[in-house]
């Protein structure tokens, strides 16, 4: 079956055992209470999912597998003469639950690339779209358009085995994560570059090939990639597009069909397309202020005028997290040893010095700090992506490493179709009298 995935297949095996003892023994203990408001506003600190890859935690971040970002960047292998970890020692290790070697990981580099061929009807679908369509529209309907090669659909279609589930799934999400560098820079380049396209350079690896796609030669920028593709791979399983993928997922649709849903997630003002809506901010507030890096009390003005206009200051909280976030931190560091004298890169930081005393003193805010999207875009901009629309879009073929490995787990672990009880208002003010037990009491 392959390397990768016979120690994968090992593992779901030996999990599947243990999940069963543990709900054997204690599958009948409560996890929490549910609250009236949380059923109200968005299932907030409800546990009520498994994701194997990564766990949030509100004052440490983001862990994969149990390894933060910093561990990350120290322990995982490195492009030759990169800095940054590869981030297919990332899947490599939510896939397989263990540190990659190099060996590891150069194996991955080969499968993707021999893997990564696009059929020629996707790019067709793409040029069907007016050219002015956002870039996501462009995305998820060459996903769509890539969905016809799908394996799982095709076995299912044919009377798969419950058991083959996780094989046929395991092949979609290594051929879709395969193709969706060459996808994205298509359309990058057709919206943005006149439709001149570049090749494929199967020497490189993942993140350098998307690089190299996009028009990007700076050896520092593949290094970026890198690391955006690391931090933006996963952040458990609560969030919007993981959310959307998994429970898609749980119908039996394809990795292409469910990653398809969870990318019209992501490209949500409150996702995903944040990021784009950071940098729109920022110019703004210099096309506003007539200069281009304001002072701090500049800043405090006009981020006063932001809120005084009953809008949010973009990239700033987050649901879980009540500390900076790691991403964000990742990012400045990048920034600091390669690009400190960027002017958009200053202003970034001084925001950041700004923003969370002024949120701090309304009060109501249980997190005034950065998250992940309040960095993204000012590195882009320096490199020459100033086509902020195309972030997202960024995002999304990162997102692919982490609601793909999470698919693969879903379906080796036979996790059922999903779906949560809901209830109306008519019988919450009934169970506030008494008259109905509409939790099961």
């Amino acid at each position: 079956m392959g390397i990768i995935k016979d120690r994968f297949k090992a593992k779901a095996d030996a999990a599947n055992a243990e999940i069963k003892d543990i709900l054997k023994e204690h599958g009948s203990k409560k996890i929490g209470e549910v609250m009236l408001s949380q059923v109200y506003q968005g299932m907030r600190g409800i546990t009520g999912l498994v994701t194997e890859t990564s766990l949030l935690d509100a004052h440490e971040g983001i862990r994969f597998r149990g390894y933060s970002i910093p561990e990350l960047q120290e322990k995982l292998p490195k492009a030759k003469g990169g800095s940054e970890p590869l981030p297919e020692g990332l899947f490599y290790l939510m896939l397989i639950g263990e540190l990659p070697t190099e060996e590891d990981v150069a194996h991955l580099t080969s499968v993707w690339q021999r893997r990564s061929h696009v059929p020629n009807h996707v790019f067709s679908a793409i040029e069907s779209l007016p050219i002015s369509s956002h870039p996501m529209t462009q995305f998820v309907v060459a996903i769509m358009a890539l969905q016809t090669e799908s394996n799982f659909a095709r076995k299912y279609a044919e009377g798969m085995s419950k058991k083959d589930y996780w094989d046929a799934m395991f092949d979609d999400a290594m051929d879709l994560i395969a193709r969706l560098p060459r996808v994205a820079a298509y359309i990058y380049r057709r919206k943005y570059k006149f439709g001149q396209h570049i090749q494929p350079d199967g020497l490189l690896d993942w993140s350098g090939n998307f690089a190299h796609m996009l028009g990007f030669a700076d050896e520092s920028f593949q290094d970026l990639m890198r690391l955006y593709m690391t931090i933006h791979a996963d952040h458990e399983g609560g969030n919007v597009s993981a959310h959307t993928t998994h429970l898609v997922g749980s119908a039996l649709s394809d990795p292409y069909l469910s990653f398809a849903a969870g990318m019209n997630g992501l490209a949500g003002p409150l996702h995903g397309l944040a990021n784009q809506e950071v940098i729109k901010w920022i110019f703004d507030m210099q096309k506003e202020l007539g200069v281009q890096l304001p002072s701090k009390e500049q800043i405090d003005g006009y981020v006063r005028k932001t809120l005084s206009e009953g809008k949010v200051v973009p990239g700033y909280g987050h649901a879980v997290l009540r500390k900076t976030d790691p991403r964000f931190s990742a990012q400045m560091e990048f920034g600091k040893k390669h690009l400190g004298d960027d002017p958009l890169v200053q202003t970034v930081w001084n925001i950041y010095e700004t923003v969370p005393p002024i949120l701090q003193s309304l009060g109501k805010i249980k997190n005034p700090w950065p998250n992940v999207d309040a960095h993204s875009g000012a590195l882009l901009v320096h490199y020459g992506m100033v086509e902020y629309e195309f972030y997202t879009v960024l995002f999304g073929v990162s997102r692919a490493l982490g609601v793909m490995a999470s698919l693969c787990w879903d379906r080796a672990l036979n996790f059922p179709l999903e779906r949560p009880k809901s209830i109306t208002t008519e019988s919450v003010k009934k169970w506030l009298k008494g008259e109905d037990e509409i939790w099961g009491d």
